[in-house]
């Protein structure tokens, strides 16, 4: 089993003066969703998600070693090529807990720019793959030093350190659907890191359509961290834990055999068993907004009257994902065009499909 110690390195073999890399990662939407965490960004319970293709962050990462050595991170950060200061105490907070994991940091000094090639005013979630970016980069440079590296330790390690820097980036690293958070029935599935969904994917699943619609795009009330916390003392916590377990375990099963009936139910109650646990913490609070439910409505109806296996999810926000296969594409997105974009602010919404994680470029 691997343990968070086995991504410390003894020492390294080669050297580097200075240098760019650049890639590109992913957002991702989870089916089987995880809130609440333990120290150490641990999730509370496991995980399962479509990584996307289209909404992903770009991040180039320039770095030069130090003239004289200090004890501080240097870094300047860049956002579509503008300075962009309150952005930095997120990252310093990221290399303060990756430090241990990747020593050099303090050897050189970074420049990070990037960009998100989604409104940055959307409200869809750019930790995920801002974290995942950056971390590829820094995995880039960490080869250099450490040439024998593996691939299988360097993807690993990447899922690992984006962990550090927002949970689910590291679902966001490698591979179409990943899991993330041990669980009894995946092999190699750990805490630290996600994992490949290794099993045959049904034909119904490839390719899979996700159009975001944008509901509000102003920010949450709520952050994602304040909320995980709430769930430490929350009365139905331990209940829900179970339930993820459980659903992931026939998520797992649907997914190799295509049964869209199924994969609608449980991908469906896990959306609003997520929103349930935010309206029943301590204090409780509601990041859905009228519209996230005129939509949920509408997308019923609309399956109920036309059998097209087209169902929704959410992220811990207003924004609905609508989750449906290639075959039935032209179908939905008339009904998107027809009935459901009036909901979104400035009929603003984004087509995505499954995509295989991060790039380089």
């Amino acid at each position: 089993m691997v343990v968070a110690n086995d991504f410390i390195p003894s020492n390294y073999s080669s050297s580097i003066e200075k240098g760019t890399f650049k890639w590109s990662a992913p957002s991702n939407i989870a089916l089987v969703k995880y809130w609440g965490k333990k120290e150490h960004q641990i999730p509370a319970n496991p995980s399962i998600s479509f990584t996307l293709n289209n909404c992903k962050t770009i991040t180039e990462l320039s770095f030069e070693r130090k003239t004289a050595s200090s004890d501080d991170f240097s870094f300047d950060l860049l956002f579509e090529g503008q300075p962009k200061e309150d952005f930095k105490p997120k990252i310093q907070k990221f290399f303060e807990r990756v430090l241990v994991y990747l020593p050099f940091l303090k050897e050189y000094h970074f420049t990070i720019d990037t960009q998100n090639t989604f409104p940055h005013s959307s409200g869809i979630a750019s930790s995920a793959s801002g974290m995942a970016a950056l971390s590829m980069n820094l995995m880039s440079l960490e080869k250099v030093l450490l040439p024998e590296m593996t691939d299988e330790y360097f993807y690993q390690k990447a899922s690992f350190l984006a962990r550090l820097g927002s949970g689910s980036a590291c679902r966001s690293i490698k591979g179409n659907i990943v899991e993330w958070g041990a669980h009894g029935e995946i092999p190699g599935s750990s805490d630290l890191f996600g994992v490949e969904f290794s099993r045959s994917v049904h034909p119904n699943f490839q390719n899979y359509q996700d159009t975001i619609l944008l509901v509000d795009k102003g920010e949450k009330q709520v952050s994602s961290t304040v909320g995980h916390d709430l769930m430490h003392n929350h009365p139905f916590a331990e209940r829900r834990f179970e339930q993820a377990h459980e659903n992931l375990s026939k998520i797992k099963a649907i997914l190799e055999t295509g049964n869209l009936e199924e994969f609608i139910k449980i991908v469906e109650s896990e959306a609003l068993t997520l929103h349930a646990m935010m309206m029943t913490s301590m204090p409780f609070f509601i990041l859905m907004k009228p519209n996230t439910l005129e939509i949920i409505n509408k997308i019923w109806k609309f399956r109920n009257e036309t059998q097209i296996p087209v169902c929704f999810t959410l992220d811990a926000g207003a924004n609905v994902h609508v989750l449906y296969p290639e075959n039935v594409r032209d179908a939905v997105l008339q009904f998107i065009k027809d009935e459901l974009v009036g909901f979104c602010q400035n009929r603003q919404y984004i087509c995505d499909v499954i995509g295989s994680g991060a790039v380089e470029f």
